[in-house]
C-alpha cells in the first residue's frame, strides 16, 4: 500500500505544514533528505509519553538525554538514579521496565534496538503500541500505530459506534488498510498530531481538519460523541496514614519501597500497609517508632485503578536509627530524591515549603 489512497495523502499533506515540532522527532524535510530518527529516542519518548502529556514529557526527555545520551549508558546507569530521574512522571512500572530494557538491549542486542515488531516485544516493557511506533518512526516500516489520540480519529471518521476497549481491533484494522507503506512513520506522527490538535475531545476543529469532507461523524454533526466508551467502574477508595518525621536540623525520615508492586523501587515516608486491594491503619499506632505524632489533615492521590486517602502525621524528633531501614535525608535535598507524587503531596502536607 502506498500514499495513493485520499486519506493518506490528504493527511501527509496536512502534516507536511502543520507538524509539531518535537525534540525527538525528525521533520518531514528532514525525512525526506535521508535522516532517520534515532530508535533510543523514539522507543525513550514513547515509554515517556504514555499516560502523560508532551508538555509533560519535554523536560524529562531533554534530562534523560544530558544525563544516559545513549542506551548503554541508561543500561549502566544505578536503578536509583533512574527512579530518581523518573519522578513525577508517575507509572512507575514504566521506569522499571525502561531500565530493563536498556539492559536487555545493551546486553543481547549490542545497544542496537530490533527493527520488527516481534523482536522489540520480546524486550521487556514493550508491547503493541510501542512496538509499532518505534518500527513505523524509527525503522520506516509499516505498522498500525495506537494511541488515544488515534482511536479518536479513527473512530469519530469512520463514525464506529462500538465502545471501547471492544472496538480496538476495528479501529486497528482501519488504521491498518490507511498507513502507507512509503512514509508509514510520518503517517503515524500526523494521526497523532492531528488528535492532539485538531480533533480533540472537546470543541474539535473541524473546519481545519483534512478529513473534514470524508469524516461520517462529522456528517452526522456528532464527533464529540466519539469514540464511545463503555461506563466507568467507580473507583474503589484505599485508606491509610504517612509519617513525616522532622529532626531541628531539617531532616526527614525516608525509606525505599520494595522493588515488586505499586511504587516499586521509589522512595517513600514511612506508610502503613495499604495496598490497591486493602486498607491501611488511618491512626498514629503504627508509626515508625513512638511519639507525640500530630495530626496533619489527608491527602488524596487518584492511581488508575483506585483512589488512596492518607492521613498524614508530623514529628519533630532527634536523628535516631530505625528498626526496618531507612535514613535521614536533609528537606534541601528532597528534589533529588525518587519521590513519587502521593509522597511528595504527603511532605508537603506536613512540611508546607519543603520543595519551594
Amino acid at each position: 500500500m502506498t500514499t495513493s489512497n485520499p486519506y493518506s495523502v490528504e493527511l501527509l499533506r496536512w502534516y507536511d505544514r502543520h507538524h509539531r515540532e518535537l525534540p525527538w522527532r525528525i521533520s518531514p524535510a528532514a525525512f525526506r533528505a535521508g535522516k532517520r530518527a534515532d530508535p533510543y529516542h523514539i522507543w525513550l519518548s514513547e515509554v515517556m509519553l504514555q499516560q502523560t502529556t508532551v508538555q509533560a514529557v519535554k523536560p524529562y526527555f531533554a534530562k534523560f538525554l544530558s544525563l544516559w545520551p545513549k542506551v548503554e549508558d541508561l543500561a549502566a546507569a544505578p536503578s536509583e538514579d533512574v527512579m530518581a530521574a523518573w519522578a513525577g512522571l508517575g507509572y512507575y512500572a514504566r521506569a522499571r521496565n525502561l531500565k530493563k530494557c536498556a539492559e536487555a538491549v545493551a546486553r543481547e542486542h549490542g545497544g542496537i534496538f530490533p527493527d520488527s515488531e516481534t523482536g522489540l516485544k520480546a524486550l521487556p516493557g514493550i508491547g503493541d503500541y510501542t512496538a509499532a511506533a518505534v518500527v513505523a518512526i524509527a525503522f520506516n516500516r509499516q505498522a498500525a500505530v495506537m494511541d488515544g489520540n488515534v482511536e479518536r480519529v479513527i473512530s469519530r471518521l469512520f463514525a464506529i459506534d462500538a465502545p471501547l476497549p471492544g472496538s480496538k481491533p476495528l479501529m486497528k484494522a482501519r488504521v491498518t488498510e490507511l498507513t502507507p507503506s512509503d512514509r508509514p512513520g510520518d503517517f503515524a506522527q500526523a494521526m497523532m498530531d492531528l488528535g492532539a490538535t485538531i480533533c480533540t475531545p472537546k470543541r474539535p476543529a473541524c473546519a481545519l481538519c483534512p478529513f473534514n469532507s470524508h469524516c461520517l461523524a462529522l456528517a452526522d454533526d456528532e464527533p464529540e460523541r466519539f469514540p464511545v466508551k463503555a461506563p466507568k467502574k467507580a473507583k474503589p477508595v484505599r485508606v491509610g496514614a504517612a509519617f513525616v518525621a522532622v529532626t531541628p536540623d531539617g531532616e526527614i525520615l525516608l525509606r525505599r519501597r520494595i522493588e515488586t508492586g505499586l511504587l516499586g523501587g521509589m522512595t517513600e515516608v514511612p506508610t502503613t500497609g495499604w495496598t490497591a486491594r486493602i486498607d491501611g491503619v488511618t491512626t498514629p499506632d503504627h508509626a515508625p517508632f513512638p511519639g507525640d505524632w500530630q495530626a496533619c489533615g489527608q491527602i488524596v492521590h487518584v492511581f488508575t485503578h483506585f483512589e488512596l486517602r492518607l492521613s498524614v502525621y508530623r514529628l519533630q524528633h532527634g536523628r535516631m536509627d530505625v528498626e526496618g531501614g531507612g535514613w535521614w535525608e536533609p528537606v534541601s535535598n528532597l528534589g533529588a530524591q525518587a519521590l513519587p507524587t502521593v509522597m511528595k503531596k504527603a511532605i508537603v502536607q506536613a512540611i508546607p515549603l519543603a520543595f519551594s
